[in-house]
């Protein structure tokens, strides 16, 4: 590999870490649950006050991301998603329940993920291609639509553990476990998914190829 190329591969990698980190957002998910559980814990194993703690969070958290300039939709989407998990574990009277929409949550983005790589739009270059503003160029090259569905099943991975993890859990009723797993199965998780991403993306391709942010047209 000669010079130029390492230096377009670190390039790539560095600018792929950057649109795919988001380590201040897995953070912030994990905090609601890990206010449910610690206010469910230290309250006496009361919903109500695990409930209440996560949704003060959920609201701190978001008018934290409206100052820094995140959508007003998302922050909004994020804090319904905390509500909704605590009116259903008040409803239900099982704490373990909170944690119900993202059982859901990972459920969806498993199938969805699953079928953007069936219909040939997988997700990661979708995701990649509107953050580079490429358009559509990247689906015109083979190898790199091959190589973004490759690497989209890590993705599809990240969400199948979590539903391996949460599911047992949820069904034993075990609150303090799902709030743990919770904290090791955000950023932790989605850091080892980012990697492993970038890695297959890479092996996928050719070793001629330009990287991602040069999507090859196809020959006529």
């Amino acid at each position: 590999m000669t010079q130029g190329q390492t230096d377009t591969g670190r390039d790539d990698r560095d600018s792929f870490m950057r649109l795919l980190g988001g380590r201040s957002s897995a953070i912030d998910a994990s905090l609601p649950p890990v206010a449910f559980g610690a206010g469910w814990f230290f309250g006496g194993e009361s919903i109500v006050i695990g409930s209440a703690a996560a949704v003060v969070v959920g609201a701190v958290l978001g008018g934290c991301r409206l100052r820094k300039g995140a959508r007003p939709l998302a922050v909004l989407i994020s804090l319904l998603a905390v509500m909704l998990g605590a009116l259903i574990a008040i409803r239900t009277g099982d704490a373990a329940d909170f944690f119900l929409p993202r059982l859901a949550s990972n459920a969806l983005s498993a199938l969805a993920w699953m079928t953007s790589i069936a219909i040939r739009w997988p997700l990661l270059g979708v995701v990649v291609g509107v953050a580079l503003r490429q358009g559509r160029k990247w689906r015109r090259d083979p190898d790199l639509m091959r190589a973004y569905s490759r690497a989209s099943w890590v993705w599809v991975g990240q969400y199948v553990v979590r539903l391996v993890v949460f599911i047992p859990l949820w069904l034993a009723g075990a609150t303090g476990a799902l709030t743990i797993a919770q904290v090791v199965l955000t950023w932790p998780l989605v850091a080892v998914c980012i990697a492993a991403s970038w890695w297959v993306l890479r092996r996928s391709l050719p070793d001629d190829h330009p990287g991602m942010r040069h999507p090859r047209e196809p020959a006529m």
